[in-house]
């Protein structure tokens, strides 16, 4: 083995082990007893697992009622900023329109606003439209799924748009000779060839979703079975002293859907990271 292949393969198993290791340590202290989690004396091992805490979150009270939130409003984001996304890069990359750079520059710029200056006039833009339409409004799913959507798509075009560009007209122009018409073209041909780059994108939108706190805390105010599972993370947390066993047991338990999610995509994940089609 070269030395050059020496060093990146040892970077590559520390960065695997620092990568690794908080979540170790976060499901370690789901199966550590109260009084190991609370000792002075830390260890990175138990010899006296336990359930209890696992047992205590789910036993706690609309524990699935916010998983069953958090898990809808993460794949509704998904399926919508996907459809959208898709529809978007075609319309920027396959027709000449004005003002389509400034469209294009809009959606890097919408990507540097940091989401704590937005949250404020969020809320009252939230507000407004609840009063128009209900189902979007405070207190409501559909806020959170509006909003999450607005914040994931322009990621999700400007990186179709690369997909979307890759794929040769040459295809587009056969299918038109052969007499399919443009939906067809769109879905049958189209859409199948930039589905890796979708699986790709859709795993930020479904991150950003799913981990989302300060808009299920702030929009969600007094409607208790709305709340979102980080939000309701907050039940452990006490003023006099934390219920560590709790956060980590609860945690873990959010992590086991990102990791389903990540299982359930990982082949198209890496082939649309490593590219689209080409000419």
């Amino acid at each position: 083995m070269s030395r050059s292949r020496l060093v990146a393969n040892t970077v590559a198993v520390v960065t695997a082990v620092v990568t690794v290791f908080p979540i170790y340590w976060m499901v370690l202290s789901a199966l550590k007893p109260a009084g190991e989690i609370q000792s002075l004396e830390v260890r990175p091992w138990t010899l006296a697992p336990t359930f209890e805490h696992f047992q205590r979150v789910l036993g706690g009270e609309n524990f699935s009622r916010y998983l069953l939130n958090s898990v809808g409003i993460a794949l509704t984001v998904v399926v919508l900023s996907a459809v959208v996304a898709f529809l978007a890069a075609v319309a920027v990359t396959r027709f000449h329109f004005r003002f389509r750079t400034t469209v294009l520059i809009m959606f890097l710029v919408a990507q540097m606003v940091p989401v704590e200056a937005l949250t404020i006039p969020l809320f009252f833009l939230i507000r407004d439209i609840g009063t128009a339409v209900p189902g979007v409004g405070l207190n409501t799913l559909g806020s959170l799924v509006l909003v999450h959507l607005a914040f994931s798509l322009p990621f999700a075009v400007w990186m179709m748009r690369g997909f979307v560009a890759a794929v040769p007209e040459a295809l587009e122009e056969a299918a038109m000779i052969d007499g399919a018409s443009r939906s067809v073209i769109l879905w049958r041909i189209l859409f199948p060839l930039v589905a890796p780059g979708l699986i790709a994108t859709s795993v930020f939108s479904f991150i950003t979703a799913w981990n989302d706190f300060i808009f299920a805390r702030t929009f969600i105010i007094s409607a208790k079975d709305n709340q979102t599972l980080p939000a309701a993370l907050l039940v452990f947390f006490k003023p006099d002293e934390n219920d560590w066993g709790g956060i980590m047991a609860a945690s873990t338990l959010m992590t086991i859907p990102v990791l389903i999610f990540f299982v359930a995509v990982q082949r198209r994940l890496v082939a649309g990271l490593g590219g689209a089609v080409k000419d």
